[in-house]
């Protein structure tokens, strides 16, 4: 039979997962020897069959039973013993800090006879009978599931009939009272009285604790901190202490370095003849923990040697609460403490230095989600007295922006041009909109969710993004939105959006550059930039000489790409040539979709073939010597023509007046239109299709390559063919690609290698990457249409439509859209890569979709031996931090 219960003297902080946390740090330190109150932690186990089955296990009773008579005979005290009671806090206590998510109750074993002997031993009746209320309000709340402002309610009155501010104010008598309410107030909301016997209520208080595992805002908090829903918490039952036993008592919270900057200190807070849940309430206000020197030195110089003691130990900084008993220091928990992002990567430099751990400890220590956070712009939250809020959106993009108000992207380039900053708001856009998004400080969109086209190229461009925000009614036509209470924005009023948090304000918020940025683009130089920029620098750079995946981004044009190797990309793992058809060019797609016969064909190619060649020149010059991974043109023509419906509308209202061209372009239009174009005449199907669409491709990067190389340069291209589901489409496309490298050879006289490889977006590609590894020399997983491949997802239509619904029911524990899918997408991912090594061992493996800069999918990247990850330029310094924690926290080791 598994053993359920364990003594603070049995367990250790290596024991989370059974005693949870607060239990195995309880352990931990009573083991050191410090000041713990004796007591033991009914285990994990415990809660995960109860809250299965719906009874306590089998032998658990009996375990507390024995260990609850183990903690009397180290009292020298019963359980609410009359005359001089024990009572004991029943806490609940996770795996992972969930703080304040679950339950907590004090002083078990008062009843109306031990509350006597309780005031007899203190020789303080107001003490008594305010322990006792205390009882009974936090059980009735938190075990009775009565409604906490019955007792607050309660409260105030007493407070109000005795003319007093605080509870200090009330004295025996008010609590007397109180207690004698409270009794009323449970029978009135429960029909039965207030249990009495000791034993009963650390019992009820132990099922309730195990309840709240399953509470809305435990299950909220787990899902935002993406905490397994299957650990289930421990219950803490521990001999009380008592820090409202007059002015030589209190409680106070520690800090062993200050967790929002990480500097060394003292940090925290003290509150004199309280218990510590009045500190957390912030019913009186506390004094700096400094204070306590002058209070309580001995104490206060104790406390300081613990806190040596434990951040040596625990090699970290550490959270500390404690409790001064009429002059006696007793610890109630420590544990890792959470910090701030600058925090963190200052305090690991700090123990680096001290030589508590080591480089790559230190690394470890530190996240990319962190590091995120200290490259985005932010608002000064000191200067928000009064701005006006107009409404909340999605955080699509972290960040803060201000600027004009522009519903064009047209609009968002002139203004921009003349050295104007404007935020382009739209119901949702479109690829058409990239030269706005690119010209805008940020964007704002009414509809879409975090992976709607705004939010993909936002985060993709390091841009302030806020989606989905429908409190805004946006009217492009009349250059204006409408905010709750009819608040009107006109096109040209300032707004100021925080991608962070996912608020719009009227006017102007001030902001503060990021020095981190800075750092990466290289205007500030290490030694310039303070602790936090040296500290940054110093892991970058030992996570860059310990990952073993590369890192390239996604990248489009020459400023893109030299942006991208400012933040230390090693190449480009994805460049959509679509995107360079756009603006001007997109009248040559136009004359190539309309061609009527191979002549014509043939002129349009020809046109675009140059403008093609420029843009690969000037890549290859940024990226010199590194490679350069190009994805020959993907979506359907469709989007390269106008709207079907605005299109028809002026073709009727035209009538017999109607431009030819207009009525070609309707005709195209309507013969082009599909259903499912994600699914439709898109990828290697339109190189097949189009003849000479794919081949012109080939021959722009084989010239702009061999220009390079002329010029001295050392270009290394590599050709993506897109939307491959069979070995046949490779081998047509492959065959003339080799056949356009071969005649710009002869014509040039220059031979610069070009891989042929392809992208792996669909299951069936992903399952018969054996027979396409034959015809490709390197795979790059297109994670982004994998996923809705895969789930059968349309990434625009189902996030807003059930997303927040499957996350609340636990079917995604984040979307698949931002953190890759392992069961599933993952699954197809690691047969491809078998597969295709099996078939050609030396086979350049990737990824290129959103996923190249998310935390997890990077680790999972390593994990199954992929070769780099490719990502947004802002995101190549968090995925380069994560390719070395990879590496770190694996060894080395991967599946190849």
């Amino acid at each position: 039979m598994p053993k359920f219960v364990y003594d603070f003297t049995e367990g250790n902080k290596d024991l989370k997962d059974l005693l949870g946390g607060k239990g195995a740090n309880l352990a931990e330190m009573t083991n050191l020897g410090l000041p713990v109150p004796p007591g033991f932690t009914i285990t994990t186990e415990s809660c995960r069959h109860y809250l299965e089955h719906g009874t306590l296990p089998e032998g658990l009773a009996g375990e507390v039973d024995a260990h609850l008579a183990g903690l009397e005979a180290a009292m020298g005290k019963r359980l609410g013993q009359p005359d001089d009671p024990l009572l004991v806090s029943v806490r609940s206590g996770a795996k992972f800090s969930m703080p304040g998510m679950m339950e907590t109750v004090l002083n078990i074993g008062l009843n109306d006879a031990s509350v006597h002997g309780l005031a007899a031993q203190a020789g303080d009746e107001r003490f008594a009978w305010d322990s006792y209320r205390r009882l009974i309000q936090m059980f009735g709340k938190t075990v009775l599931d009565i409604d906490g402002e019955l007792f607050e309610d309660a409260i105030e009155a007493a407070k109000a009939a005795r003319g007093v501010a605080d509870d200090g104010g009330l004295d025996a008598a008010d609590f007397r009272a109180l207690v004698a309410r409270f009794k009323e107030i449970v029978r009135e909301r429960t029909g039965r009285d207030f249990p009495t016997d000791p034993r009963e209520q650390m019992d009820l208080a132990t099922k309730a604790v195990f309840d709240s595992w399953n509470a809305d805002r435990a299950v909220l908090y787990r899902r935002q901190e993406r905490i397994p829903v299957d650990l289930g918490t421990a219950v803490n039952v521990c001999a009380m202490v008592f820090g409202n036993l007059g002015m030589d008592s209190g409680t106070g919270v520690a800090f062993t370095r200050d967790p929002a900057s990480g500097q060394q200190g003292v940090y925290g807070d003290y509150l004199q003849n309280a218990q510590g849940e009045d500190v957390v309430a912030g019913i009186r206000n506390v004094v700096a923990l400094t204070d306590l020197e002058r209070i309580d030195k001995d104490s206060y110089d104790r406390l300081l040697q613990i806190m040596e003691t434990l951040e040596n130990h625990y090699l970290d900084m550490c959270d500390i609460e404690f409790t001064i008993e009429r002059g006696r220091l007793w610890m109630l928990q420590t544990r890792v403490g959470k910090r701030t992002a600058a925090a963190a990567f200052r305090i690991a430099c700090q123990l680096l230095d001290q030589g508590l751990i080591g480089a790559d400890e230190a690394v470890d220590r530190v996240t990319g989600g962190q590091l995120a956070q200290l490259m985005f712009p932010r608002f000064d939250a000191s200067r928000l007295d009064g701005v006006q809020r107009l409404g909340k959106g999605m955080n699509a993009s972290p960040g803060a922006a201000v600027g004009k108000v522009v519903f064009t992207s047209p609009r968002a380039v002139e203004l921009a041009a003349r050295g104007e900053h404007v935020i382009l708001v739209r119901r949702e856009t479109n690829p058409d909109d990239l030269s706005g998004m690119v010209a805008a400080q940020g964007v704002l969109t009414s509809r879409g969710g975090k992976t709607s086209h705004a939010a993909v190229v936002a985060r993709g461009m390091g841009k302030t993004c806020v989606c989905g925000a429908e409190e805004l009614d946006v009217d492009v036509k009349a250059g204006r939105f409408t905010a709750p209470g009819g608040v009107v924005v006109e096109e040209g009023e300032v707004i100021s959006i925080d991608g962070s948090s996912g608020e719009v304000f009227l006017g102007e918020v001030p902001v503060e550059d990021s020095p981190v940025v800075r750092y990466f683009e290289g205007e500030l130089a290490p030694a310039d930039g303070g602790e936090l920029v040296q500290a940054v620098h110093r892991l970058m750079a030992h996570a860059d000489s310990r990952a073993r995946l590369a890192v390239r981004a996604n990248a489009d044009n020459a400023d893109d790409a030299a942006r991208a190797r400012r933040f230390g990309a090693r190449g480009i793992g994805l460049c959509r040539t679509e995107h360079m058809f756009l603006g001007d060019r997109r009248q040559l797609v136009e004359k190539l979709i309309l061609a009527e016969d191979d002549d014509e064909r043939q002129a349009a190619l020809d046109a675009l073939a140059p403008l093609q060649r420029q843009d690969f020149e000037g890549i290859f010059a940024a990226m010199d010597g590194t490679p350069v991974t190009i994805r020959l043109i993907d979506p359907p023509l469709h989007e390269f023509l106008p709207d079907l419906t605005e299109l028809s509308v002026k073709v009727a209202l035209a009538g017999d007046g109607a431009e030819p061209q207009d009525r070609r372009l309707l005709e195209a239009v309507h013969r082009l239109h599909e259903q499912n174009p994600m699914l439709g005449l898109r990828g290697v199907r339109l190189g097949l299709v189009i003849p000479g669409l794919f081949s012109m491709q080939v021959r722009a990067i084989a010239e702009a390559a061999a220009a390079r190389y002329a010029a001295g340069g050392d270009p290394r291209p590599e050709i993506m063919i897109p939307l491959v589901g069979a070995v046949q489409e490779l081998e047509a496309v492959r065959e003339d690609a080799l056949a356009v490298l071969e005649r710009v050879r002869e014509d040039t006289g220059i031979d610069v290698p070009a891989l042929i490889g392809t992208m792996i977006e669909l299951p069936r590609a992903a399952l018969t990457a054996g027979q396409i590894a034959e015809a490709a020399e390197f795979f790059s997983f297109g994670t982004n249409d994998l996923t809705q491949t895969t789930w059968g997802f349309s990434r625009d239509d189902v996030e807003a439509a059930f997303f927040s619904r499957y996350l609340e029911l636990g079917i995604f524990g984040a979307s698949p859209f931002e953190t890759l899918d392992r069961e599933g997408v993952g699954r197809l991912i690691r047969i491809a890569v078998q597969e295709g090594r099996a078939t050609r061992p030396g086979i350049k493996l990737g990824i290129c979709g959103e996923h190249g800069g998310d935390p997890d999918s990077v680790h999972f990247c390593h994990e199954v031996g992929l070769d780099y990850v490719s990502c947004s330029p802002f995101r190549v310094p968090i995925a380069r931090l994560e390719a070395g924690r990879a590496a770190i926290e694996s060894a080395g080791s991967d599946s190849r």
